[in-house]
Order: structure tokens, then C-alpha cells, then sequence
């Protein structure tokens, strides 16, 4: 579930970090680096679109 706290833009890598135990920072970095070498942009839309936000 994408947090109603500690999100940047949408809370997707806040919920993706929190869900696997991972830094929010390293997977912010992950996304940039994806976006930069490869879908990150739609990978990011689509995971928006499917994860729920927290009620």
C-alpha cells in the first residue's frame, strides 16, 4: 500500500522500499537509474496504477 507519509511524488518506492525492507533512498535511486537506462517512467505509471494507496 503506497504510504500517506513519507512519499515524494506518488508513494510508489515508499511502499515498493517498505514492502521489501529496502532504503526509500535506494530505490528512489533505482528508479532514476532505470528511468535513465530504461522504462522506468512507465514502470513507475504502471505501479501507481496498480499498488493502493493506504486508507
Amino acid at each position: 500500500m503506497r504510504p500517506r507519509s513519507g512519499k515524494v511524488i506518488a508513494g510508489v518506492c515508499a511502499a515498493l522500499a517498505d514492502r521489501f525492507g529496502l532504503s526509500r533512498g535506494l530505490v528512489r535511486v533505482g528508479f532514476v537509474l532505470f528511468g535513465l537506462f530504461g522504462l522506468g517512467e512507465l514502470a513507475y505509471i504502471v505501479l501507481w496504477i496498480m499498488i493502493p494507496k493506504a486508507r
